[in-house]
């Protein structure tokens, strides 16, 4: 089982945690991981885009002049989608763009980049996350001898407010909750911060 420092917002180690292999320490599947963020990208589209048809333009649906003997080509409504003002023919209507991806792969790509952040040394632990006043500049100097610059994710198990305060005015940090984690966020960050009751949180909720 992989044992990684647990610090404080000072850098300095005031314990230690053993992680669980079935959570940290998997084997890296990127395909797996790729398949998962697709699948988070297109649960978040909106599928809203939307045309007129014939039907929703507005315009009089009499027919313009006679079939025949006019000399012009025939017309049925002012309408037509070969007119200007027409309806649009196969256009974008309201849609979902999710599609079906079992849980237990999801779980599989999430443990997959934890595991790859520990390996790679991306992943700090801290005990907790409390500051007495939501001050940016003593978040920033925290998460700057924790992390460096790197683009940074911050997960504890509440909202931490002072130090969710802190954080959300910082370039490149972004500060969620365990229960809202996902693999997107996982992937898309280069170093990742957990408090230590939200590392021992995500072990028993993918650890099952």
């Amino acid at each position: 089982m992989p044992e990684v420092e647990v610090k404080n917002l000072n850098n300095e180690v005031v314990g230690k945690l053993m992680l669980s292999d079935k959570v940290f320490g998997t084997a890296y599947n990127e395909h797996l991981i790729w398949e998962a963020v697709q699948h988070y990208l297109a649960a978040q589209r909106k599928g809203t885009a939307s045309t007129k048809t014939r039907s929703d333009v507005s315009g009089s649906g009499k027919k313009l002049w006679k079939q025949k003997g006019t000399g012009r080509a025939r017309i049925g409504s002012i309408r037509s989608p070969l007119w200007r003002h027409g309806g649009t023919v196969h256009g974008p209507k309201p849609k979902s763009y999710d599609f079906s991806f079992p849980k237990r792969k999801n779980r599989g790509a999430m443990k997959s980049a934890l595991s790859a952040k520990l390996a790679e040394d991306k992943l700090t632990v801290v005990a907790d996350l409390e500051i007495p006043e939501p001050k940016t500049k003593q978040v920033a100097t925290a998460l700057n001898v924790l992390a460096g610059s790197a683009k940074l994710l911050i997960v504890d198990i509440g909202e931490c407010r002072n130090f969710s305060l802190g954080a959300r005015n910082l370039p490149g940090v972004n500060f969620v909750r365990t229960d809202n984690l996902n693999i997107y966020d996982v992937a898309s960050h280069d170093h990742l911060l957990l408090s230590q009751a939200a590392a021992e949180k995500l072990q028993e909720v993918l650890g099952q």
